[in-house]
């Protein structure tokens, strides 16, 4: 005689299939406790997902920008020390030159000159040591910041100048002092005015790489701020909410016993002809 086919109530398949959900719940809950995410991939929530997506990889573009801005500072500040420097040292010159202007002794004016001589060395060589990382802007170097993810619209060019000694912009000249005569000290008083004219050039200099650097800091600020605005966003659209998905869990797993026990009590009148037999 063929056997029937084993058949479920109608009572015992809807709590089946009403605990088979509870189950796709629970394993989905715990997912997002899991990750802290409500949202793992683009089957949870296209829009959502590839949305942060976008701003992740915006904030990742910045996060490299304000790298590149952070070395521009020290570039900057590199120039800045060099030209601190090298007003020293002019003023250790002018010194010199006006030692000369009131001396009578020959030897002495001669000393002096030669000092000059190794200060204005001295300036040169200064200037050559102020680079950061390859660029020198006391030595005609320039470089271009780029502060916007595309380096294509927000950009600064940072344009150096030549601070040696007898470059363009100081134009100082080496000193031929040859003694306490008038020739001589017509020349120690251009040579005086000379460096007048090199400290303010070197102020006006200055006072550029300042403004510069100005920019360049509010700018690292504004980006690091678009990068939290962007990771702010992004944890918005896929982070879940713990105490939410806490409450979730609890409430599943008490639905998942109730329709346990539920499939139970549905099953006993096929049990109580079992045990008939």
């Amino acid at each position: 005689m063929a056997m029937q086919p084993i058949t479920l109530t109608s009572g015992m398949r809807a709590n089946l299939v009403s605990l088979q959900n509870t189950n796709s719940l629970l394993e989905t809950t715990q997912k997002k406790l899991a990750t802290g995410k409500k949202v793992n991939s683009a089957l949870d929530d296209p829009v959502a997902y590839f949305t942060a997506i976008a701003h992740e990889q915006r904030a990742g573009d910045l996060a490299a920008r304000k790298d590149e801005m952070s070395e521009a500072v020290q570039l900057v500040k590199a120039a800045n020390a060099g030209i601190e420097s090298i007003r020293t040292l002019i003023a250790a010159a002018k010194s010199l030159a006006s030692a000369a202007l009131s001396s009578d002794v020959t030897t002495d004016v001669t000393s002096l000159r030669d000092q000059y001589n190794e200060v204005q060395n001295q300036i040169s060589l200064m200037a050559d040591d102020s680079g950061y990382k390859g660029i020198n802007l006391l030595k005609s170097g320039s470089s271009v910041v780029k502060f916007d993810e595309t380096g294509a619209q927000s950009k600064l060019t940072l344009t150096g100048f030549d601070a040696t000694a007898t470059g363009a912009s100081l134009a100082l000249t080496a000193a031929t002092w040859d003694g306490p005569n008038t020739t001589a000290r017509a020349a120690m008083d251009t040579d005086i005015g000379k460096l007048d004219t090199a400290v303010s050039t070197l102020r006006t200099k200055s006072s550029t790489l300042s403004n510069n650097l100005s920019i360049i800091t509010a700018r690292q600020e504004f980006t690091q701020g678009m990068i939290n605005t962007l990771k702010d966003g992004a944890a918005g659209l896929t982070n879940a909410d713990m105490n939410e998905e806490g409450a979730n869990m609890l409430m599943l797993q008490t639905r998942q016993a109730l329709g346990t026990t539920s499939l139970n009590l549905a099953s006993q009148a096929a049990q109580s002809v079992l045990r008939l037999f």
